[in-house]
């Protein structure tokens, strides 16, 4: 648990690091091309702008069919745009759930391997026939231990799980912030040289 507690919060630090350096870079290129084509090239191609941006894009000039003419453009293509945001979101989100099942369980696992050294400590004295301090103390020490250990897997998931939510509203309301522009310049009153 541990192990996967640690592999997550560096996995997930390095994605919201590459959208937060990416959203840096939309911020200062991305709205002042000639045209959307031309801002969509210049943007990662795996990258979650360029996903928010295509998908934007392709939502305004594909608004054809019998059952989407019943969607006006406007709201075809927020729905759209609010898809892409929320995959984007379900993706830096991804992980989070067994940082806190591991935070929230763990405690539990190791005060249930305490209970369980304590028992088997008892049961030993008790066969043994003598109860002294020093037969007693060891093997309660001991089964101490599994309490421990169990904090100190709970206590970096717990603390890990809090930063990374934080780190993720963070970038993800610039992710809101550009998919808003780029819903703006999509409705634009004007004609958008595409």
């Amino acid at each position: 648990m541990s192990m996967g507690s640690w592999y997550i919060l560096f996995t997930k630090l390095w994605d919201t690091q590459k959208v937060s350096n990416e959203a840096k870079e939309v911020r200062a290129t991305f709205f002042k091309k000639a045209s959307l084509q031309e801002g969509i090239k210049g943007l990662k191609e795996t990258g979650a702008f360029r996903y928010i941006a295509q998908t934007g894009v392709e939502a305004s000039d594909h608004h054809e069919g019998a059952l989407t003419e019943n969607i006006d453009h406007n709201t075809w293509v927020t729905m759209n745009v609010d898809r892409a945001v929320g995959d984007v979101n379900s993706r830096l989100q991804g992980g989070l759930g067994f940082l806190a099942t591991v935070g929230s369980t763990s405690p539990f696992i190791g005060l249930f391997g305490t209970v369980w050294g304590i028992l088997q400590a008892l049961t030993a004295i008790g066969v043994a026939g003598q109860a002294s301090i020093d037969k007693v103390a060891g093997p309660v020490g001991e089964a101490l231990i599994m309490t421990a250990l169990g904090l100190g897997v709970a206590v970096p998931a717990v603390l890990g799980y809090n930063w990374l939510v934080n780190r993720n509203k963070a970038v993800m309301g610039q992710v809101r912030a550009f998919a808003a522009d780029l819903h703006g310049v999509l409705m634009g009153s004007r004609q958008v040289k595409r």
